[in-house]
């Protein structure tokens, strides 16, 4: 069995000899390779040219026998697409080219032809797809509705989410109408990806944690949902939603293949919250990989040991690996994974 068919296997809930690995942004400023990149070429400059963002792609795959790549890219690449550009602050964050800032500016927002305005993501997936040759998963992603709204409303990153959470409570006609656009879009978006070669798409929610637990389906999940509906049957999603173990069997309800959880909550009580045909991904601290290898392999096997009886497993990390990572580290993680045995 090849990687693309043990992460497939995976997201069907299949019994395998041991579960797959892939890395959220396992691409990045961890790698050697990647910062000399990024000495020549800006964040943009490598997400946008199809020929560097599949050269970022498979930096990790040439080092980690890793069971999936997920493309180099960006989720804010569906507010550019709709008029609403961004940049990188210099003193850290992200910043929008604008504010939202009126029901005249979200009328603007233009979600039309999402595949033309970003066909650099389907090229780049065709030669990340076209270098794997069928042997490595490929996933593509997006950003939820309700993140994507957050970065357009408040402008860019945000501590505090009060122009978001303001709209919502306060005007929730308007809110709705930025979500249907949104929603839209990556409906498109994503059967873009899905046309270009992707296996699996991932949708993140990287904020649906900061909104109030009772608002968070009609905030967040419904569009989530909404998304899924129409094009679930097409290709496997899977969600993450950072700072959401309340709610992920109400995620898993929304039809999505794989619930992916943050390192907040035991990994056998989120398996336990979900359907056995709904897969679960996670969930590894990634602080973990910025310690020793004998740690690494400690809190690795941990997690794997606690789920070698449940079938759907994905081995990731419960968030985003950070720059500060350590080279060996990730060695020792994949040694480990792929050195399991759950029958011993």
């Amino acid at each position: 069995m090849n990687s693309r068919d043990r992460f497939l296997a995976a997201l069907n809930c299949e019994p395998l000899d041991r579960p797959p690995i892939w890395v959220m942004r396992q691409a990045g400023r961890y790698l050697p390779e990647y910062r000399e990149l990024k000495k020549k070429r800006s964040f943009l400059e490598l997400a946008q040219t199809p020929e560097l963002a599949l050269e970022v792609t498979l930096q990790p795959l040439r080092r980690f026998q890793l069971d999936a790549a997920i493309i180099f890219s960006d989720i804010l690449v569906i507010p550019e697409a709709l008029g609403q550009g961004y940049h990188f602050r210099e003193e850290g964050g992200i910043g929008m080219d604008y504010r939202l800032e009126s029901a005249k500016d979200i009328d603007r927002l233009d979600p039309s032809r999402i595949e033309e305005k970003l066909g650099y993501v389907s090229e780049a997936l065709r030669l990340i797809n076209r270098e794997l040759s069928g042997s490595t998963a490929l996933l593509g992603f997006a950003g939820s509705p309700w993140t994507l709204a957050t970065y357009m409303i408040e402008g860019g990153s945000s501590k505090n989410f009060d122009r978001i959470k303001s709209l919502y409570y306060s005007d929730r006609s308007l809110f709705e109408s930025l979500l249907e656009k949104l929603t839209k879009a990556l409906v498109e978006y994503v059967r873009m990806q899905k046309a270009a070669g992707a296996d699996a798409v991932q949708i993140f929610d990287s904020w649906g944690g900061i909104i109030a637990g009772d608002s968070y389906y009609d905030a967040s999940l419904k569009w989530i949902q909404n998304v899924i509906e129409e094009v679930g049957d097409e290709i496997p999603i899977i969600i993450y939603a950072k700072g959401t173990t309340p709610h992920i069997a109400n995620q898993a309800a929304t039809g999505a293949k794989a619930i992916s959880v943050d390192w907040t909550i035991s990994i056998q009580d989120a398996a336990r919250a979900l359907p056995k045909d709904v897969a679960i991904q996670g969930n590894l601290d990634p602080v973990v990989l910025d310690t020793k290898p004998n740690i690494v392999e400690t809190e690795a096997l941990r997690i794997l040991n606690s789920m070698r009886d449940r079938p759907g497993h994905i081995f990731n990390l419960g968030h985003g690996i950070h720059p500060t990572a350590r080279i060996e580290n990730m060695e020792t993680l994949v040694n480990t994974v792929v050195g399991f045995n759950p029958s011993s």
